[in-house]
């Protein structure tokens, strides 16, 4: 991955590639789940130290090999379980198929047909269609390497019986020789065990991660597999290919969705939600009837019913807008609340305040939350009108049905229907005699 980080936590869908895995298997409600790690495992612990599902972790020590991990996983198994292994670095692996075709007491292989087999091992079958062999592709002739029936590494087999057959094929030898998993084939076979082969119907799914193009391109299946299943809950989308769902996405009827959205964390949509192009969502409750301007940014953010926002809009956490609230192009609210009607139209910075029902904003409007120490809160009320260009120092608050004048800074409370502004009036000098370049001047 040319990487410093772990293989395993490198991210798909906003989420580390171990945590895909796991996912399928917790599907499974197993008796338990053994994670070998080796290189960098203290951090891929750390990853999952908050994990849900049980995770027994097994330190693998010396890498000598897949044969060898699974080897030292039994350790803590016992002999009358049986035992499904799989890929830290294979996120979408279709191991349910496998498991619900697996013979009980035999060893069974999961397969895939693939167009171009060139670096898999093939999978040679005999007259009766159970694998007679693991043949890699360096070490195959012309005829096998013509076989399309891949080995994808995942199989299931009895835990006493694996043990025994996986200690037969350590190597004997000194060096660096790894310990294959593929060898237990050939040892169930001499002990007179049959090895089944169940190919899967998604060639794509069983292929790994071993470099980030192969990354982007599960990446795209995901993604292409994710929108297609939403699509057929009733999501409209103008172009599948261009939603990332990088977290959980519950949506009600009538959404609409444009191109080149990211949809990160946990985000609702009620019903007759819009979203255009270029949205960013992340941790956000978003109430029906609503509409999202193209490339707006939402974060943590509560939005009821009907309200507008953007084009270019960011909302920072702690942001509600009650109904019918609007804000505009380049509006940026932190840690505040819109009542119902409210507007901040744009070009405006709300933070730490509370703008009452109904309550106007006017462009250039800035709350001044932040004295270099503390944060302020702005208090204003119902039906206020803030000019444009108008800084409120905070702590302030601005009273019901209230006026400030355009480009006031105020820093005292203006009470209920009261005008406040500081605008100083304007001079005029008539026949003023603007300065003048001499012939000597150079253009600065």
């Amino acid at each position: 991955m040319r990487s410093r980080h772990p293989k395993v936590l490198q991210a798909l869908a906003g989420r580390p590639l171990l945590a895909h895995v796991l996912e399928r298997v917790a599907a499974l409600d197993a008796a338990a789940c053994h994670v070998v790690v080796g290189h960098e495992q203290k951090r891929v612990r750390a990853a999952f130290a908050d994990s849900p599902q049980a995770l027994t972790w097994v330190d693998q020590g010396e890498p000598r090999g897949t044969g060898h991990a699974v080897f030292r996983a039994l350790e803590a198994i016992p002999d009358g379980a049986r035992v499904l292994v799989t890929y830290g670095d294979v996120p979408r692996i279709p191991i349910a198929d496998l498991v619900a075709c697996a013979d009980g007491d035999g060893v069974t292989v999961l397969a895939a047909r693939v167009v171009d087999p060139s670096g898999y091992g093939r999978l040679i079958l005999d007259s009766s269609g159970q694998l007679e062999r693991i043949v890699e592709d360096k070490e195959a002739s012309a005829r096998e390497r013509a076989v399309d029936l891949i080995n994808t590494g995942v199989l299931a087999a009895p835990a006493g019986e694996l043990r025994r057959w996986l200690a037969a094929c350590e190597p004997r030898v000194t060096g660096p020789r790894e310990w294959y998993l593929t060898d237990v084939v050939a040892a169930a076979r001499a002990d007179g065990c049959a090895v089944g082969v169940v190919e899967s119907g998604d060639a794509a799914a069983v292929l790994g991660v071993n470099d980030r193009e192969q990354l982007a391109v599960q990446e795209r299946l995901y993604q292409a597999a994710l929108g297609a299943g939403m699509m057929r809950e009733g999501l409209g989308l103008a172009d599948p290919a261009r939603l990332d769902v990088r977290g959980v996405l519950t949506f009600g009827r009538d959404c609409q969705i444009d191109v080149n959205v990211v949809i990160e964390g946990t985000v609702t949509l009620s019903d007759d939600v819009y979203i255009g192009p270029g949205c960013v969502l992340r941790d956000c409750d978003i109430g029906s009837g609503t509409q999202i301007a193209a490339h707006s940014v939402l974060e943590g953010v509560r939005v009821h019913a009907d309200a507008r926002i953007g084009p270019f809009a960011r909302l920072r956490p702690g942001t509600e807008l009650g109904t019918g609230a609007r804000v505009g192009n380049f509006v940026e609210i932190k840690n505040a609340t819109l009542g119902a009607g409210a507007k901040a139209n744009h070009l405006t910075y709300v933070g730490d305040a509370r703008v009452g029902a109904g309550a106007n904003l006017g462009a250039g409007t800035i709350t001044c939350n932040y004295d270099g120490a503390k944060k302020h809160r702005t208090e204003i009320g119902e039906r206020a009108f803030i000019g444009s260009n108008t800084a409120l120092v905070a702590p302030i608050r601005i009273g019901d049905d209230a006026t400030v004048g355009a480009g006031s800074t105020l820093s005292d409370d203006v009470e209920a229907g009261a005008l406040a502004l500081t605008r100083a009036r304007a001079r005029t000098i008539r026949d003023w005699p603007r300065p003048k370049k001499s012939g000597n001047d150079k253009e600065k």
